[in-house]
């Protein structure tokens, strides 16, 4: 899988949100510099996950942005979804409605299998998890297997 520039971006600075103490605003230029990330690329980020109600916004001296909802009701999922659309689509196709022929037939199942297994990380990790630093079990237990981290 690759995640893209927009996606890293979009959840990095979710997560500099949550992070935010009492939910108080966080000006788009801050969000930028503290996160490396280009400041026209991140207001369009920015724009995305307004219009997908995870994040509010406030013009002004007093303005910035912040999360819409609780830190721990919000998943990695939740957030590349908003920029990126469904985490494990094929040529703009949900997997379960390809249909493939011949030795490519079972590919769909690999296809669907693979969506599960992301989903069963992106969906269970919160921003208010990752910000705090606390990893759900289920997430050290795969980062303690050495296979994780092998490059191939």
């Amino acid at each position: 899988m690759r995640i893209s520039a927009k996606a890293d971006y979009a959840v990095r600075a979710a997560l500099e949100l949550a992070a935010a103490p009492d939910g108080e605003p966080v000006k788009g230029e801050k969000l930028a510099e503290s996160q490396g990330i280009p400041l026209q690329f991140l207001e369009h980020i920015l724009l995305e996950l307004k219009h997908a109600r995870l994040i509010q916004a406030r013009r002004g001296a007093r303005g910035g942005y912040w999360l819409a909802r609780d830190p721990a009701e919000v998943t990695i999922a939740d957030v590349i979804r908003a920029v990126e659309g469904p985490l494990a689509n094929i040529h703009e196709h949900a997997p379960e409605d390809l249909h493939y022929g011949g030795p490519a037939e079972k590919l769909r199942d690999v296809w669907v299998a693979t969506r599960a297994a992301l989903r069963s990380v992106l969906e269970s990790v919160t921003l208010a998890e990752v910000s705090g630093g606390d990893l759900p079990w289920r997430i050290e237990a795969i980062l303690n297997d050495p296979e994780a981290w092998l490059k191939r």
